[in-house]
């Protein structure tokens, strides 16, 4: 299925998806796509905050603003998620799961992506209306849509079928 198919898949049925995706063989390349594609897109919708924000208080332009957040969403954001997907796979074999380490990345890297439409929102929202009730609820609904779909996504990885 195409890549927006399946995002939008993944609002009706996180588990189908991430199956349909395991179903594919572990690919580490698919994998690292998907991070990479997620951070971009969070990078990108960072962009709007940022310009409010350079225009609020010009001590810090906003060229400089882009290079902390393309430092931070591009680079070490990357490696970060593949440390937090180790950790999770490490405390699901505590708690006697049987999936794969990939299937730990893959659920924490499709879940980032997935909940990438809503981040693009939220950035949105930071830029336009700024501070407010419209940023905490598009705020907390896109985290918990990135919760909700890696639970379930993990979920899938390491107790479900393909575990």
């Amino acid at each position: 299925m195409a890549l927006i198919s399946d995002i939008a898949a993944t609002y009706r049925g996180p588990r189908r998806v991430v199956r349909r995706l395991l179903d594919d063989g572990p690919g580490e390349s698919r994998a690292l796509m998907f991070l990479m594609l997620a951070c971009v897109v969070i990078f990108i919708a960072q962009w709007p905050r940022l310009r409010r924000e350079a225009f609020l208080d010009a001590s810090v332009p906003f060229d400089a603003r882009i290079g902390g957040a393309l430092m931070a969403w591009i680079f070490i954001a990357p490696l970060a998620l593949y440390f937090i997907a180790l950790l999770t796979f490490w405390a699901g074999q505590l708690f006697g799961t049987r999936g794969t380490s990939f299937g730990a990345r893959l659920a924490l890297f499709w879940a980032l992506l997935a909940a990438a439409p809503l981040w693009l929102l939220f950035g949105l929202v930071q830029g336009m209306i700024g501070p407010g009730g419209a940023q905490n609820v598009t705020g907390l609904l896109a985290l918990l849509a990135f919760v909700c779909f890696w639970v379930l996504g993990f979920m899938e990885t390491q107790w479900g079928s393909h575990a």
